[in-house]
C-alpha cells in the first residue's frame, strides 16, 4: 500500500513538473521580439494575448526603411500578417486600403507584415502592392520570426492595438472595412 501511495505521489510530482516546465519556456520566436527595460517596469504584462502589451520588433519596409512597432505608440494600430498567395488576404486588402485612406491623419495606422518566408515568389510582393494600390506600410518578415512570435499561423491574422500599445483583439481571418472601423471606435 505504501509503495502505491509513493508511486502516485511521484507520478503527480512528475506531471506537475512537466506542466510547469512546459509553461515556463519561452519559444525561440518569442525571444526574437525586443522587450525594453521601460516595458518591463510597467505593470502590464508583455505578451501576445489580449490585454498584454505587444512586444516590440523591427522590420524593414519594401523601400528598405526600418520600422519598429514602438514607433506607432500613441496611434491606434492594425498589425496585419499576410501573404500574396492567400485568398482571404487578397479579399481583405482592398478593405484595408479603403479604411487606411478614410482614416489618414486620424491617429490610426496599419502595419501589414508580409510573411516573406511563406511566399512562393518573394519578388512578387512589390507587384502585389502595386496591383492592389496599397499605400500603408508593408513590412517584410524575411526570417519568419515575428510571424511565429505573433502566432500568425493562419493568415490573415491581425492584432488591434490601442494607443498605449496594448493588444485589444486578435482577429484570425479577413476583416472588412466596417469591422475595422468598429474595432477602432472601440479602443482608446
Amino acid at each position: 500500500m505504501l509503495k502505491k501511495i509513493t508511486a502516485i505521489i511521484i507520478l503527480f510530482g512528475l506531471i506537475g513538473w512537466a506542466i510547469y516546465d512546459q509553461t515556463s519556456k519561452t519559444t525561440e520566436a518569442e525571444k526574437k521580439v525586443h522587450v525594453s527595460k521601460e516595458d518591463v517596469q510597467k505593470s502590464v504584462k508583455i505578451g501576445f494575448q489580449e490585454g498584454n502589451k505587444a512586444p516590440n520588433f523591427q522590420l524593414k519596409t519594401l523601400e528598405g526603411k526600418d520600422v519598429q512597432l514602438s514607433d506607432m505608440k500613441g496611434k491606434k494600430l492594425i498589425l496585419n500578417f499576410w501573404a500574396t498567395w492567400c485568398p482571404p488576404c487578397k479579399a481583405e486588402m482592398p478593405h484595408m486600403q479603403k479604411f487606411y485612406q478614410d482614416n489618414k491623419g486620424k491617429n490610426v495606422e496599419i502595419l501589414a507584415v508580409n510573411l516573406t518566408t511563406a511566399e512562393k515568389n518573394p519578388n512578387g510582393i512589390n507587384k502585389f502592392v502595386k496591383d492592389y494600390g496599397l499605400t500603408f506600410p508593408v513590412l517584410l518578415d524575411s526570417t519568419g520570426e515575428i510571424g511565429d512570435a505573433y502566432q500568425a499561423f493562419t493568415i490573415p491574422t491581425s492584432y488591434i492595438i490601442d494607443t498605449n500599445g496594448i493588444i485589444y483583439k486578435k482577429i484570425v481571418g479577413p476583416m472588412d472595412k466596417e469591422m475595422m472601423t468598429e474595432l477602432m471606435k472601440s479602443i482608446n
